[in-house]
């Protein structure tokens, strides 16, 4: 008599185990690990992913699978182990973690391809509408970019006809999803010819080339200045990994840095016809699902992506890149919180491949790593064709005001900036108009009913936003609290700042780079186009302007407020603040001309700005590492964030008090601090507190966490317990 086949399935349910079922089917419908099941779960019925199989005597009592959803596997057997690997890691429910990894319209459409999702985005210059929903709406719409209609109709009730409505008045255009935004650039375009590699770039690829004929996990830091040409690195390593063979991965930490990449790439290497393709979760489900099903037939041997694409089903990878590896992008801010940078490197522990993680300002951990040879480290400290890096002058404001947010300094810069017919870039990590309207007669601040933030102004359209919950209201005449006239929006955005410029330099051509600017599906290459053809004078931006650009017009760059990242209640504050300066400092003088940036700041004896003057990474590194050091924090330590949230104040402080009280007692070699409220401490509507817990290595906190996950104190209805492991933020 043959032993039963047993089958592992991830149920998709919040449980971090996996459950055995037994195979009905046979050897006529072998199981394999990928396949979609129904399967029973109590009293009902629930979908699930074949993990694994085995034949076992052991099968009394053991339900049967209902059903096979779909014939064909949705992921290659490496995946499954990686995806128990990342599970276990996280902490986070298995099922879950695979239908986060896999594209969402792949459980509407199993057996046939969907018709085109269509897709809206808001127009530029348009007036505002006058229905409620309709401002609503549009205003997403601006906050988000382009968006599916099933995601709005879920999202607003009765969205239909209000969309139609929008869309007949201008105000909104549709598109039917066939074609992603990043597939239209660089169409048609003849293949570039590849540039003479520097000496540096030469050296660096000599390394690659020979663990790219091995099949062994090779990872190395990329550690290039800006302009020192890391992407033609990338470029070259990528055709000798193609050449031998292999499937390539590359990662960028952002949708809207998709487009720049994607257009070298496929200049030097083909588009979709020579087995290209891009994944990201801008793209339509139908684009997604097509790209997803390109890599598992093996028609697709390169993806380029944003985080999502980190879970592209290659069955083994040979080249995997991390551009920008430091930016925080990569690491997912809800539900399953991963970190797309650390699951690169361990798919290509799995599958034997090379990584390079690329970055002029590398996060502390991954220079650390390379500091104690854990991983190589491949430098290229010159620009190509030893071009300069930019001087960098520090504008020091400690002892004075200014009536707008331009210094004198960088108003005389940018008009001799544009008296040479150069062009100039300005950085204001602060969208709209203002970030609050302040009530000068009794201090208040008009702020967010659901979360404690303030309101941030846009005059232009004449109302207030939260930037974390999309709340939208009409700006009040009079104070709620005095009910007094005197409201004034207090401190500057981007688009104030664009108004003071138009004031200063009338004749100047001005342009704003901004998540509110940069909504339609062609508003960022469109911009990029524009910079590069020389038809702006000024672009002013958030941090999107600092981020991989190539312009080799730009010859002066001016940071408005380097103190707005620098002192945020953060323990990396330091860290990022230095990467975004250094970053944005490299935008300037990348053609034949030199560059400038002039830093504004109040500040300016902090050690982060003389690192930044001297072009001086690993002076900031051994500086920074010395309070990282005495405090126990990453890299020298490992972190883990608890937040609970709920809606009534009393139940979850009283829930998180019994929380943290286990915590202590159950904890071992890990330190428990708090709770306390969060930075945040009410967002979207929930009242939250975290607890930290920190521990010299990770063995001690994941001991934590399983004790958590088997014995710790139910929360109440309504109080939710999130866990992030190695958090990026505190908030």
């Amino acid at each position: 008599m043959s032993l039963p086949v047993i089958v592992q399935v991830a149920v998709f349910l919040p449980l971090t185990k996996t459950f055995s079922y037994l195979w009905p089917f046979g050897e006529q419908c072998p199981p394999s690990p990928g396949l979609l099941l129904r399967v029973p779960f109590g009293s009902r019925s629930v979908f699930g992913f074949l993990l694994r199989a085995g034949k076992d005597g052991r099968g009394d009592g053991l339900k049967a699978v209902t059903e096979i959803v779909d014939g064909e596997p949705l992921f290659p057997l490496p995946m499954a182990a990686f995806f128990e690997r990342v599970a276990h890691y996280y902490h986070h429910p298995i099922g879950e973690v695979i239908s986060t990894a896999l594209p969402p319209s792949i459980f509407a459409h199993l057996s046939k391809d969907p018709a085109p999702e269509p897709i809206y985005f808001a127009e530029d210059g348009t007036a505002e509408p006058t229905g409620r929903k309709q401002r609503q709406i549009l205003e997403w719409l601006r906050r988000h970019g382009a968006t599916p209609r099933r995601q709005l109709t879920s999202q607003f009730a009765g969205a239909a006809p209000v969309l139609k409505r929008l869309v007949a008045m201008g105000m909104v255009s549709r598109e039917d999803g066939r074609k992603g935004w990043t597939e239209s650039q660089g169409a048609g375009r003849e293949e570039s010819i590849p540039p003479r590699l520097t000496p540096e770039q030469e050296e660096v690829l000599n390394i690659l080339r020979p663990t790219l004929v091995h099949d062994s996990f090779a990872p190395f830091l990329l550690h290039g200045v800006t302009g020192s040409g890391k992407t033609e690195v990338y470029l070259r390593a990528a055709e000798e990994a193609r050449r031998l063979g292999k499937k390539i991965l590359i990662l960028v930490p952002e949708i809207a840095l998709t487009p720049q990449l994607v257009e070298r790439f496929r200049n030097r290497l083909g588009g979709e016809e020579k087995g290209m393709a891009v994944l990201h979760s801008g793209l339509s489900g139908g684009e997604r699902r097509k790209a997803w099903k390109g890599v598992m037939e093996k028609r697709i041997d390169l993806v380029i992506g944003a985080r999502s694409s980190v879970f592209a089903p290659f069955d083994r990878l040979g080249l995997v890149i991390v551009d920008e590896e430091h930016e925080s992008g990569y690491k997912q801010s809800e539900g399953f919180r991963y970190n797309a940078r650390d699951l690169a490197l361990w798919r290509a522990q799995i599958d034997g491949a090379t990584v390079i993680l690329g970055s002029a300002t590398p996060s502390l951990s991954t220079f650390h790593r390379a500091r104690q040879v854990k991983i190589g480290y491949l430098p290229l400290r010159c620009r190509v064709l030893s071009r300069p890096l930019p001087e960098v002058v520090l504008v020091d404001l400690s002892r004075r005001s200014l009536q707008g947010a331009l210094s004198p300094e960088l108003v005389t810069a940018l008009g001799d900036n544009l008296k040479r017919g150069e062009q100039s870039l300005l950085l204001l990590n602060r969208r709209g108009f203002s970030p609050f309207l302040l009530c000068h007669d009794c201090g208040t601040v008009i702020r967010c009913p659901r979360c404690e933030i303030s309101l941030t102004y846009y005059r232009r359209r004449s109302l207030l936003r939260c930037h974390y919950c999309d709340t939208v209201a009409e700006p009040p005449d009079t104070c709620p609290q005095c009910r007094g006239s005197n409201l004034k929006p207090c401190g500057a955005g981007t688009e104030r700042l664009e108004e003071e410029l138009a004031a200063l330099f009338p004749d100047a051509r001005l342009a704003r780079m901004d998540s509110d600017s940069m909504t339609r599906r062609d508003a960022y290459p469109e911009m990029v186009k524009r910079m590069r053809t020389g038809e702006v004078d000024i672009l002013v931006g958030t941090q999107m302007v600092a981020k991989g650009h190539d312009f080799a017009r730009v010859t002066l760059v001016g940071v408005i407020d380097a103190d707005a990242t620098l002192f945020l209640p953060d323990f990396r504050s330091a860290e990022r603040a230095f990467s975004l300066l250094t970053q944005v400092s490299g935008r300037a003088g990348r053609g034949v001309l030199p560059g400038r940036v002039l830093i504004q700041t109040r500040n300016p004896s902090h050690y982060v700005f003389g690192s930044v003057i001297g072009h001086d990474y690993e002076s900031f590194f051994d500086q920074e590492s010395d309070f990282r050091r005495d405090m126990g924090y990453p890299p020298f330590g490992h972190l883990v964030n608890i937040v609970v949230s709920g809606e009534k104040d009393a139940t979850v402080e009283e829930s998180v008090s019994r929380f943290a009280d286990w915590l202590q007692s159950a904890a071992k070699e890990v330190e428990v601090l708090g709770p306390a409220p969060c930075l945040l401490s009410r967002l979207r509507g929930k009242r939250r507190f975290q607890i930290l817990l920190k521990s010299a290595s990770r063995p001690p906190l994941h001991r934590l966490l399983g004790l958590l996950e088997e014995g710790a104190p139910r929360p109440p209805t309504g109080v939710k317990i999130m866990v992030d492991v190695d958090p990026l933020d505190m908030f």
